[in-house]
């Protein structure tokens, strides 16, 4: 009772656990049809068809809660939202500029005549990977403490490489579960050869995370800490050994378990993310300000609290109802 009678306390928890939430929607819905693009340069022309058809309902629609999730940290911890920009300036100008081009290429490859549609589907293609690399090697930098140093480039390169190949997994595992046939088989092999490198990135980022903070290593590794946070990383271990048993003995009979290995994505993307965040808590600048310092005024808080809870039952609603209309196999890309 007495922590809701204090609402510069929980307001800005509640924004960072709304922000939180969007950021993970968005890193599973927006990364599986990012990867679906990123895959587009090891498919044939037919195969594109149906890879696009197979997100063409959803995938404007989950870059939604990209921008519900920069929108809370722009007007609830407007100081963060200017000192993670200046820091991330470039990288952030081209991801959008990434994310535009795959918007117009998705148009345009469908609009003009066959002899250009391999050109709009190249675009497609560099938008998706620029924009994955992009936000890979944001994430690096800022587990870096938004620092740049020769080491923390090489980092942020490393996890912008092992981003860019968790979203072609949980891409492949969007075809497997959405398409039938040799593009199904396909996608079993894409999504084999990424586990590899989702494995890395959780390997680099658990090891590098305690060693840039003394904070970090002490909430992870004392007692009883240590014993409680066990199930992050034994958890994420039997996921990856299910999922690459699972891999070995797709596609099955009636298309079973086909679901499986989106399913187990998701539930590795879940795990990283709730181990990224109990890491930097309270913090939002990495070490330098937590979310109470550098939260807006409680009372300009409840006033955008309200709003946010009429916007987000809208979002989770339209977003429920496309995946249930669209559920089951991709059908033919038509436009008419």
């Amino acid at each position: 009772m007495d922590f809701f009678s204090q609402p510069d306390q929980w307001l800005p928890l509640v924004f960072a656990a709304l922000m939180g939430l969007s950021i993970l929607i968005y890193v599973i819905l927006d990364g599986y049809d990012l990867g679906v693009g990123i895959l587009f340069a090891m498919s044939e022309q037919q195969e594109k068809d149906v890879m696009i058809a197979s997100i063409g309902p959803f995938w404007d629609a989950n870059e939604t809660w990209l921008v519900l999730a920069v929108g809370l940290l722009l007007i609830a911890f407007p100081i963060a939202n200017g000192m993670i920009l200046e820091a991330l300036y470039i990288p952030v100008a081209l991801m959008l500029l990434g994310l535009i081009l795959r918007g117009v290429a998705f148009e345009f490859r469908a609009k003009v005549p066959d002899l250009y549609k391999d050109l709009w589907n190249q675009a497609f293609f560099m938008g998706s990977l620029l924009t994955s690399l992009c936000q890979g090697y944001m994430l690096g930098l800022y587990i870096m403490g938004l620092e740049y140093k020769v080491e923390t480039i090489l980092f942020a390169s490393l996890t912008s490489i092992c981003l860019t190949l968790g979203y072609v997994f949980i891409g492949a595992s969007w075809l497997i579960m959405k398409t039938e046939g040799v593009l199904q088989m396909k996608a079993v092999k894409w999504a084999q050869g990424s586990l590899s490198f989702i494995v890395i990135g959780i390997l680099a980022v658990s090891t590098a995370s305690p060693l840039v903070s003394d904070r970090i290593f002490s909430k992870w590794f004392t007692l009883p800490e240590i014993i409680f946070l066990a199930p992050l990383p034994l958890f994420s271990s039997l996921l990856i050994f299910g999922l690459w048993n699972l891999l070995k003995s797709l596609p099955q009979e009636n298309d079973r378990w086909c679901w499986g290995p989106f399913v187990g994505a998701v539930g590795l993307f879940t795990l990283s993310f709730i181990g990224i965040a109990y890491s930097f808590y309270p913090y939002i600048v990495p070490e330098k300000l937590t979310i109470y310092e550098c939260a807006s005024a409680p009372e300009s808080l409840m006033v955008i609290l309200i709003g946010t809870l009429l916007v987000l039952p809208a979002i989770l609603g339209y977003t429920f109802y496309s995946y249930k209309v669209f559920f089951g196999k991709t059908r033919e890309l038509r436009y008419d």
